[in-house]
């Protein structure tokens, strides 16, 4: 992907968005073609570091043993213990209202087998079940600093039901320069990890959250 032309899709979307009273995300939109999504190897499930960062804090909640519990009340947004598993498992509104509110969830590894049963299901289908790729699965004795600095530059694309991928390359309070960099990384990412590369990519578009989509560089 050209770098001018990612540039010049940035401007063009500030330029055509409405100031809102919010920070709005700059939302890079890939529509993909010739592949077969019941297939396992044609599916989309990356996640990818951001080399400028998301542009907002990401939140991280932590499912923890009493091994990490104090190492995770240091470090994490929230800390959940695993006496308190059960419970919060059946609590439905409690359990919604915080897969919502936290990006991501770490995992104690030798608990594992208690996360899933107790909030395996509802994690699953939001796609945030800790997860082993990402590092998000870590031991007992984990040093959560370093796991939370990786979580802050962190994103998960993937496909569901359509050929189409979507995430957040940054934020409107974000440099040009350093959306150009994230843009790039994310498209080059995924171009690189398609089976048939730049022919499984229809087209692309650039959006603010509440702005309409420009297209980036120029296939249609």
């Amino acid at each position: 992907m050209d770098k001018n032309k990612i540039l010049e899709t940035i401007k063009k979307a500030r330029e055509s968005a409405k100031k809102r009273n919010f920070s709005q995300s700059f939302d890079l939109i890939i529509n993909l073609q010739q592949l077969d999504l019941k297939k396992p190897e044609h599916k989309v499930d990356l996640f990818i570091n951001l080399p400028k960062g998301r542009g907002k804090k990401v939140k991280v909640c932590g499912l923890f043993g009493p091994e990490l519990y104090k190492e995770g009340e240091a470090n994490c947004d929230k800390t959940i213990l695993q006496d308190n598993f059960q419970a919060l498992a059946k609590n439905k509104r409690e359990l919604k209202n915080m897969i919502k509110e936290y990006d991501f969830f770490l995992g104690q590894a030798n608990i594992m087998p208690l996360i899933a049963k107790n909030f395996g299901r509802v994690l699953g289908t939001k796609g945030k079940m800790p997860n082993p790729k990402a590092g998000m699965i870590v031991p007992p004795k984990a040093q959560l600093k370093p796991v939370m600095e990786k979580m802050q530059k962190l994103i998960r694309v993937m496909t569901k039901a359509e050929l189409v991928v979507k995430c957040s390359a940054g934020t409107e309070t974000m440099s040009d320069e350093d959306l150009v960099e994230n843009i790039n990384h994310i498209y080059t990412t995924i171009e690189n990890y398609l089976p048939q590369h730049d022919q499984n990519i229809k087209n692309s578009f650039l959006k603010l959250t509440m702005g309409k989509p420009v297209l980036l560089g120029g296939k249609i």
